[in-house]
């Protein structure tokens, strides 16, 4: 008999909600009452817990009937169980033959997506129901199995994210990590109302359930700028991302708990020098602040001057502030100028601690950013400097695992309102490109209007595998032609699909079509709705 197809099993309506008990109790029982600060309490995922659930549900010989698994009713937003479930540890043979067991002497037809996946929670609810008993629970969690030897655990997980569906009703999947991808950059370009934030969490949501389970785990950090992953009221779609409320870093609560600034022990002096010049043009570029040629070699001074101060340590903004004071013209000193105004802002809003707390990449994080003006200096200042963080840690990591078919990943970068941060010369934010390749670290930007990507200082579109266009206000003709390699007939047809976008619809290249010089350049996918 042939094994049984466990991909694109969709999840029961409030699955998780279902589990919510059975999880809770495992937690209590397997975390510590107190953890020291370096440590957080253990949660289990989304993926073990059903995993659990549904090992319990078929070890019980309890009647099936089918009837009452025809009457489950199935998640209104497509929700899917992902096949790692099945995958981890080589065991869907197994769960086949526990299934056609369970279920032999009943006209079940294998083949049918719909009742496979009523089955498939029927046994999920099943085991939640037994597992809920106390007794049974530490039963369960008393046995013991022996940990070695399985054959497919250290493998690094297959990022192929399936994000809707195309016209054709075909899984539109995207390939992140596939040996023949050469970048794994995602640009997300749609104006308000076309369904940006629902894709940002469909793309989190896959990479995250992929990989959580794996060795090889894919972290990230969002920039929320609107707030709505940050929201309390949001909080069950942090399950969606397997974090919790403890991954939320809210800068106007608490400094974030990091020195932003980088170190230069045993460094030489000309790369100090060198990165003097350049955060002097950021702190100008974050406020637009026009400044002249003296007042730019004074800033760059005190900044070398700060490092001098710390022996080669992270410096802070009051020192840059008081080394550029010290600097100045005597008559200058008590009176504010662009810089003074710029570095006092910083220091008022107190954004980051003086020392490293986390490790921004080891875990995940949302940085909540609707507390300030989007295309303020304080919004574009944290941002600046966490990218700049990012690509200090970046730069210390070994290349990237690959295997016989994957190359790994380890972080994602995720920039909503992108736009607010590619007005001026971006150097980390190019860094974290460049850097990142070899190291198995990317970035998803998110944008209103695709022209966005295209600036003086930096053609992202030439650099991202996945260009991905929603709904937009103003429709950029160069943009088109450039992106597509279009024109006549060709660039009409795709200004026309463009235009026609509804909401959570959004076109991509077909690089078949492009590469063979016939049939449509670009798809039409009908992006899943998950938020």
């Amino acid at each position: 008999m042939s094994v049984i197809n466990l991909q694109n099993i969709r999840q029961a309506e409030g699955l998780m909600e279902e589990l919510q008990e059975v999880r809770t109790k495992i937690e209590q029982r397997i975390n510590l009452e107190r953890y020291s600060n370096s440590q957080k309490v253990v949660v289990i995922n989304g993926n073990k817990i059903m995993r659990i659930c549904l090992i319990a549900g078929l070890s019980s010989k309890e009647h099936r009937d089918l009837e009452t698994i025809e009457q489950i009713q199935m998640s209104k937003t497509s929700n899917r169980i992902f096949e790692t479930l099945f995958t981890l540890h080589n065991l869907g043979t197994v769960y086949s033959a526990m299934l056609k067991l369970r279920y032999q002497g009943l006209a079940i037809d294998w083949e049918n997506a719909g009742i496979k996946s009523k089955i498939i929670n029927a046994e999920i609810i099943r085991g939640s129901k037994i597992l809920v008993n106390d007794a049974v629970l530490d039963e369960w969690l008393l046995n013991t199995v022996n940990p070695g030897g399985s054959t497919k655990a250290g493998r690094i997980p297959a990022l192929n994210l399936n994000i809707g569906a195309y016209e054709d009703n075909i899984p539109a999947m995207l390939n992140l990590n596939g040996k023949e991808i050469t970048n794994t950059q995602i640009l997300v370009a749609g104006t308000t109302g076309s369904g940006k934030s629902n894709l940002l969490a469909v793309l989190l949501n896959e990479i995250r359930t992929l990989s959580i389970e794996s060795q090889y785990p894919v972290n990230f950090l969002l920039f929320d700028y609107k707030g709505e992953f940050s929201d309390p009221a949001n909080n069950s779609w942090l399950n969606l991302f397997e974090v919790d409320r403890t991954a939320i870093l809210d800068p106007i609560a608490s400094p974030l708990p990091f020195n932003p600034f980088k170190e230069f022990i045993g460094k030489a002096q000309n790369e100090i020098n060198l990165y003097s010049t350049e955060l002097a043009t950021a702190i100008c570029a974050i406020d637009n602040a026009r400044m002249s040629a003296n007042m730019s070699n004074r800033l760059s001074e005190a900044i070398i001057n700060s490092y001098k101060r710390t022996q080669n340590k992270g410096v802070t903004f009051d020192l840059i502030l008081k080394e550029y004071i010290a600097i100045q013209p005597e008559k200058e000193k008590d009176k504010d100028d662009s810089i003074k105004s710029v570095l006092k802002q910083l220091i008022r809003t107190n954004l980051f601690a003086k020392e490293d707390q986390i490790d921004l990449i080891r875990d995940s994080y949302i940085v909540k950013m609707d507390g300030f003006p989007k295309d303020g200096p304080i919004a574009k200042a944290i941002v600046y400097f966490i990218v700049s963080k990012l690509n200090t840690i970046y730069e210390k990591l070994p290349k990237q695992a690959i295997d016989e078919d994957c190359v790994e990943l380890r972080h994602f970068t995720i920039i909503d309102e992108a736009h607010y941060m590619l007005g001026f010369d971006n150097k980390p934010l190019r860094d974290l490109i460049a850097i990142g390749r070899n190291k198995g670290l990317s970035i998803i930007l998110a944008t209103q209007n695709m022209d966005s990507y295209k600036s003086e200082y930096f053609d992202f579109y030439a650099n991202a595998q996945y260009p991905l266009i929603m709904k937009q206000q103003s429709i950029n003709d160069g943009v088109i032609r450039d992106l597509f390699g279009v024109s006549g007939n060709e660039f009409q047809e795709i200004k026309q699909a463009i235009s026609g976008l509804q909401k959570g619809e959004l076109i991509i290249k077909n690089p078949t079509a492009i590469a063979l010089g016939m049939g449509k350049r670009y798809k039409k996918i009908k992006v899943s709705h998950l938020i």
